[in-house]
């Protein structure tokens, strides 16, 4: 069995302690047994947004993806944190129908590629909230995952609900979580990506949803 993650710096293991503890790693761990061998790949690179992992399935994962049993497609935070900054930056509201039609084209491009190419089974994850407590990071990414939901609906992939997983938990979850606030991320080093116990949350989250269909 072959599993297959997309994404960006989450999914390349960014502040997990080393490679093996980044969450695709441990979910092929946990999945790993005596009557089955999987095997993964990735394909993320920090700062991916979901039109460059777009890009990076057409034009690099294709022979990966065709012969994947499941392919995991965790992308978006990079589209939300840009546009969150830069109307900060601006002083400008938060143009969110605009992020989430963007994403949204994206996404539906990613989904059909895998589909024309492979005949493996998608599991979309759900975007975690690494700023609880600003109202506009919560609606935002409400949106977002309302529209992950609906597209996967419509597209036939399996979602998998990583933002339940951290709910409330974020600090203890988020490396280098301060005080929850979109603003923590103008200052020093981004507080947005799982530390190891986050990736650990996310592989045992993730593992039955990559379990074969009996």
């Amino acid at each position: 069995m072959i599993y297959t993650a997309l994404g960006d710096s989450i999914t390349f293991g960014e502040n997990a302690s080393s490679w093996a503890k980044a969450y695709p790693q441990l979910a092929v761990s946990a999945l790993n047994s005596d009557a089955r061998k999987v095997r993964s790949f990735v394909l993320a690179r920090p700062g991916w947004s979901s039109y460059d992992l777009l890009d990076a399935v057409i034009w690099r994962g294709a022979s990966v993806i065709a012969h994947s049993s499941v392919v995991s497609v965790w992308i978006g935070g990079v589209d939300l944190a840009n546009a969150a900054l830069a109307s900060i930056t601006a002083k400008q509201p938060l143009a969110v129908k605009h992020l989430v039609a963007g994403y949204r084209r994206n996404l539906t491009a990613i989904y059909t590629r895998i589909k024309k190419g492979s005949r493996a089974r998608i599991i979309g994850c759900t975007q975690y909230n690494p700023f609880p407590n600003s109202p506009l990071a919560v609606e935002a990414i409400g949106r977002l995952n309302r529209m992950i939901n609906e597209l996967a609906h419509s597209c036939d992939v399996t979602v998998a609900p990583a933002h339940t997983w951290f709910e409330g938990k974020q600090a203890e979850l988020v490396h280098g979580y301060r005080n929850g606030k979109i603003e923590d991320a103008l200052n020093g080093p981004l507080p947005i990506h799982p530390n190891d116990r986050g990736h650990r949350v996310i592989a045992m989250g993730l593992a039955p949803y990559l379990m074969p269909r009996k």
